[in-house]
């Protein structure tokens, strides 16, 4: 990975990622326990995951607004719940944020209804990627995001979540390879997880809560 790959994926990057658990939280509150979360991780690498890489990896291959706009389309038909492309949305204004200071088309940067995954592939093409860092961006994002949520979450020792990054390392590189190739929005994957999804639809008006999603 070159150094703008590791730059997105830094935990660090100020876009707002500090704000989401990558759906932990309302996991948690719905009875998951800590040492579950590892599980909780490899189902998201295998369902939701595979989506949002995919769908960052097609951003890559366009050229034109068009062509961002259907893969826009092809994600939310990908992603049924108001409640978490509402949260996807909320995350890719960092991003594009962070777009516009680089010289990302202005256009991009105004824009509300954007999906995480496609803010993530505009970055991408705009520093010229390669597919398979941008799907592996995407999925380490995934990861550390609910890594980072669970130190403030829940009793563990900071080392769980680094055996946990590397113990999935064989899941990231199946994502990868399933996804690296894709250029058509039809090719997406379109794996869900209902459970998490109805969990997540209850976090909103939970009266205790540290993270947006």
């Amino acid at each position: 990975m070159d150094s703008v790959s590791l730059l997105l994926a830094d935990a660090r990057l100020p876009t707002g990622g500090h704000a989401q658990s990558g759906g932990l939280e309302p996991a948690l509150l719905a009875g998951l326990r800590p040492d579950e979360i590892e599980g909780l991780l490899r189902t998201r690498l295998r369902t939701n995951v595979p989506v949002d890489a995919g769908t960052a990896v097609v951003v890559v291959s366009t050229s034109t607004v068009t062509e961002v706009e259907t893969v826009v389309d092809a994600w939310n038909a990908r992603v049924p719940s108001e409640v978490v492309r509402a949260a996807s949305y909320r995350a890719a204004r960092g991003y594009l944020r962070l777009g516009a200071r680089v010289g990302l088309d202005a256009r991009w940067a105004r824009r509300a209804d954007l999906p995480r995954p496609v803010a993530l592939g505009l970055l991408a093409r705009h520093w010229r990627l390669r597919p398979t860092d941008t799907a592996r961006v995407v999925c380490h994002d995934e990861i550390q995001t609910v890594a980072a949520a669970a130190l403030k979450l829940a009793p563990l020792d900071p080392l769980d979540t680094v055996q946990w990054v590397l113990q999935l390392r064989p899941e990231v590189d199946a994502v990868v390879d399933a996804v690296a190739a894709l250029t058509d929005p039809d090719d997406i994957p379109a794996a869900t997880a209902p459970l998490l999804e109805q969990w997540q639809h209850t976090h909103p008006t939970h009266p205790r809560r540290l993270f947006h999603a």
